[in-house]
């Protein structure tokens, strides 16, 4: 399919059965419309030719036994809707050059031909229509005008067919709808299986086929929800329960002699402990998504981060405001905007904040440093938990590998979307949209 096809073709599954099955049912009516019609005309012919014949038969020979003064009196009462009488002689023309035009001049020929000299010839610019002259017995010319005329059509025939092109349009729509509404609750089931695995159940009846794709769609979500929920209690356990041994090996360190190693152990002992908290923090993300959405000010909070960050002598900016309050969970983008703007900080001296809405009522809150960046082939893979970009595995500056994990898991509770770009000049934008 070209380009062109496509930009007419329609995106969506509905529309397009819509148009496939309307236009058929058009066609096909159109079709057997065109049937319909030709067999009465061809039907309608033979019955008209065959009546010709015994009707002009009857009216020719009606009229030769007229006395001469008492014919032109009779022509009006032997005229008919098609054809007509002259008792003068015809116009000049050719022989009949078309199917009708020949049927109906040997209609003429086998009517009186045997009792009189017929010819018959089609007027000059009139299609089909076709003149017989011939002399009575006392030699005065008669002259039949045929004129072959369509099959009347009753007025209430295109408003039934035009009820007929909305019943067809009305049906087509329906049975779609019919069909593809599953489709789209599927759809919608999908869209809204979101990090906290609370997908609505789709009712599991209807037709056959689609009980059964909702019966199994129910399941894998269960079955989703049950295995990440595992998951993640195993992780906050472990993590919780490695901060007792942490505090006590912590103990025994301080009443360690040696100062150099008391120092190293409780430094080692200080990133398990970071470490574990981490742990926690990600496995408990998902209760981020229980907190119900409420009016925020945005440009109120994100002053308020400012401030914080400022009193703890750090370098950081904010640009444009919203100038409206959103609805949103206001604790999940207070977690993400501090994981990202602390990430900013650990690789770079200043850190701005742009916000700015579009024209679709999106917000977008960029986060602007001057560090390194990172290489294009991870900006995806920075997202997977205890994933970190720095060779060295040094945590003073790579941190847990959790905190954009996070962000992006929390980011989709708010039903926004979180991606990391490099900047032309030099450093990383992490854009947050809501």
């Amino acid at each position: 399919m070209s380009t062109s096809d496509k930009n007419w073709w329609p995106r969506t599954l509905f529309m397009r059965l819509t148009l496939i099955l309307f236009v058929g049912l058009v066609v096909a009516h159109a079709l057997s419309f065109w049937l319909i019609m030709r067999e009465r005309t061809e039907a309608t012919t033979g019955l008209m030719l065959g009546y010709l014949q015994q009707d002009v038969a009857s009216s020719v020979a009606l009229l030769d036994r007229l006395p001469a003064a008492e014919r032109a009196a009779w022509l009006p009462r032997l005229e008919r809707r098609t054809y007509s009488f002259s008792l003068e002689p015809g116009m000049a023309g050719r022989a009949p050059d078309t199917k009708l035009s020949s049927m109906i001049a040997a209609s003429f020929l086998d009517a009186i031909g045997s009792h009189y000299r017929v010819t018959a010839h089609v007027v000059p610019g009139q299609k089909d229509r076709v003149q017989a002259q011939l002399e009575l017995s006392d030699g005065m010319p008669l002259t039949i005008d045929m004129r072959p005329a369509g099959l009347p059509i009753s007025g209430w025939l295109p408003v039934v067919l035009l009820l007929q092109l909305v019943l067809l349009a009305g049906v087509t729509w329906l049975g779609v709808r019919l069909a593809t509404r599953p489709l789209v609750q599927l759809a919608n089931a999908a869209d809204t299986l979101g990090p906290d695995l609370r997908a609505s159940t789709l009712p599991e009846d209807g037709p056959l086929e689609v009980a059964r794709a909702a019966k199994a769609f129910n399941a894998m979500q269960g079955r989703i929800s049950h295995y990440m929920a595992e998951r993640m209690q195993i992780l906050a356990a472990i993590s919780h329960d490695l901060q007792t041994p942490i505090t006590r090996m912590r103990m025994r360190a301080d009443m360690l002699d040696d100062s150099e190693q008391r120092e190293k152990l409780n430094h080692d002992l200080k990133e398990m402990e970071v470490l574990v908290k981490e742990g926690v923090a990600y496995a408990r993300t998902l209760h981020g998504t229980s907190e119900p959405p409420i009016a925020v000010d945005p440009d109120a909070l994100l002053e308020s981060l400012g401030f914080d960050y400022t009193d703890a002598g750090q370098k950081l900016e904010l640009h444009g405001k919203v100038g409206h309050s959103i609805v949103t969970r206001p604790n999940a983008l207070r977690r993400v905007l501090i994981n990202l703007i602390d990430n900013a900080l650990k690789f770079s001296t200043q850190v701005d904040v742009h916000v700015s809405e579009g024209n679709d009522g999106r917000i977008t809150i960029q986060v602007l440093d001057n560090g390194p960046g990172i290489p294009e082939s991870e900006l995806e893979a920075v997202f997977q938990p205890f994933y970190r970009v720095e060779a060295s595995r040094n945590r003073d500056t790579g941190g847990t590998g959790l905190g954009l994990a996070i962000a992006r898991q929390l980011a989709q509770a708010m039903n926004a979307s979180l991606s990391l770009h490099n900047r032309a000049d030099g450093g990383l934008e992490a854009r947050l949209v809501l």
